[in-house]
């Protein structure tokens, strides 16, 4: 690989990725103990696996696994104690070399009991798994939906219950559920299981019932013990509920394996791959390219040739429509088109001067073409977010901006090859939506440790909000200060900021999770892999007119 020489700015660029990489990684490490060290020994003295422990043994060894929602729940529920990963685990594994969605409830936090976030995580994990045909595996081990936030999680329609409704639609789909029991399952999240194609549960730990023995006492009076209610023996030999008695974690696990390596496979959508090749630019420029001061201009497509095969791209409109770069290319050896926003000023065709990261009407237009292409010749689309929006005032409402952003709205929400997201820096107002935000179901949209997700900037959003708020102070018949007004003016874009942040967006579960830059290549490449597993439906482009 060629590594270009890095000046002082590259040099500073460099330092501030590497520091923001190393929070990230070390915010993991925390999250990764789930409860906390002492749950864990807790956990393992029952004999229990944790969740990331199953995961683990589950997955085919030296394989990869592309965890969703890793940050989901970060430094939320401060109230209850925190709600790390939304106690439960997630993400894409292979399983006899084959990829599945892995489900695993993290009994060390809150004994794996459901908040908001948990639900949310969940039916995450069931749409990639739907959209994809990807098998789906989970390994059960909750307390239920956690009450005192139970209206919260339990009565709408994206709670608690869709999860059992998703698990029917699953089956009626024929895409595989194995769920194992490997610990608590209480009341309804008992149905979970049980609306799997097949069960498993393990001796001793596991038990599934509607109620645990205090509400039946409660409710009829009568007393009995966990293991004659619901444990293993009771539900495998008795009631005929579960299919698979297993007398320990590990077994359990064994088990799911033999049971994945006997599946048949589903058609796939046929997407072109040749035989992979790395980057001949090296990937690791990228932390100098991008620059620490997300006002400052860079080269997008020298970041793009160091996350495709052999740095080589076919650009398309290249000296039209400049603000956005559209180009085919492969990743990981999958034939791809690449839509990004290039940050550098430009000149139009008509000698016009174009800012870098703003939509303008020609690349509106560009990129829709460039979209509708893909479709056609069934190629999936990758988004590269650095966007601060569409391009405002009168001579582009004139050129009507509006429509023209309307058609690459519409083109990538009619886009039916699938798609992935990338935000690399901003992504902001309709800029977010045109780059298919989380709105427009990308089947991954991942973020750098760089990315900021709003409607405006902070700066921006604080001087709209100081000039609201100060107007209100005026009509009250107070006047701020200078000192007043900028000390408000602080403390709404602290509030901004912090909300931009890309570990606000990924704890919310608008992201899936933030990245080292350096592994795109592989959420890409992994990503589309599971899409293969799903035919692709005719493109419609709708009301677009070219």
């Amino acid at each position: 690989m060629k590594t270009k020489k890095i000046d002082l700015n590259q040099s500073m660029n460099e330092d501030a990725m590497m520091r923001a990489v190393s929070k990230l990684r070390m915010t993991l490490q925390k999250i990764h103990l789930g409860g906390g060290k002492k749950k864990i020994e807790k956990h393992h003295s029952k004999g229990k696996m944790t969740a990331r422990e199953r995961i683990d043994y589950l997955i085919d060894k030296d394989s990869e696994f592309l965890e969703i929602g890793a940050l989901a729940g970060h430094e939320m529920y401060k109230e209850y104690g925190g709600c790390p990963s939304g106690g439960v685990v997630c993400g894409i594994g292979y399983v006899r070399g084959r990829q599945c969605m892995i489900v695993a409830n993290d009994a060390t936090v809150k004994a794996g009991a459901w908040f908001p976030i948990t639900g949310k995580k969940n039916l995450r994990a069931q749409e990639i798994s739907m959209e994809n045909n990807l098998p789906i595996i989970y390994l059960v081990d909750s307390a239920g939906v956690f009450l005192p936030m139970q209206d919260e999680i339990f009565p709408d329609k994206e709670h608690f219950g869709r999860i059992f409704r998703n698990n029917a639609i699953m089956s009626s789909k024929g895409i595989p559920q194995i769920a194992a029991i490997m610990g608590s399952c209480v009341a309804g999240g008992a149905y979970l299981p049980i609306m799997s194609d097949e069960a498993l549960i393990v001796e001793n730990t596991g038990s599934i019932f509607l109620a645990g023995p205090y509400l039946v006492r409660a409710a009829i009076g009568e007393k009995v013990d966990k293991e004659t209610l619901g444990g293993a023996t009771t539900q495998s030999e008795i009631s005929g509920v579960t299919d698979y008695k297993m007398p320990d974690d590990k077994t359990c696990l064994d088990t799911i394996r033999d049971l994945m390596d006997k599946m048949g496979d589903f058609d796939k959508a046929g997407f072109n791959r040749t035989k992979p090749k790395s980057p001949a630019l090296n990937p690791k420029d990228i932390y100098s390219l991008f620059p620490e001061d997300r006002t400052k201009p860079y080269d997008t497509m020298e970041i793009i040739k160091r996350i495709v095969d052999d740095s080589k791209v076919t650009e398309y409109k290249k000296g039209y429509g400049k603000t956005i770069t559209c180009c085919y290319a492969r990743i990981d050896g999958w034939s791809v088109g690449i839509v990004a926003n290039h940050r550098q000023v430009v000149k139009s065709a008509k000698g016009e001067m174009q800012f870098g990261g703003v939509i303008y009407s020609d690349s509106a237009d560009k990129a829709t073409r460039f979209i509708m292409n893909c479709n056609q010749k069934k190629i999936p689309l990758v988004f590269l977010h650095d966007v601060t929006g569409f391009m405002v005032g009168t001579r582009s409402e004139h050129g009507g901006i509006i429509k023209d952003g309307a058609k690459m709205v519409n083109a990538v929400s009619n886009s039916t090859v699938p798609k992935f997201s990338i935000v690399m820096g901003n992504s902001y107002g309709a800029g977010n939506y045109a780059m298919c935000g989380k709105a427009y179901d990308p089947r991954l949209i991942y973020a750098w440790p760089t990315a900021k997700l709003a409607v405006m900037g902070g700066a921006q959003a604080a001087k709209v909000l100081l000039q609201i708020q100060t107007s209100s102070l005026k009509a009250q018949g107070k006047e701020p200060t200078e000192e007043e007004t900028q000390t408000l003016y602080n403390k709404i874009k602290d509030r901004y900021d912090e909300q931009t942040s890309p570990y606000y967006a990924a704890a919310r579960l608008w992201t899936d999770g933030i990245i080292d830059p350096l592994d795109t290549r592989k959420v890409i490449s992994m990503g589309i892999e599971a899409a293969n597993n799903a035919a692709v439906a005719k493109f419609n482009p709708g009301v677009i007119q070219t």
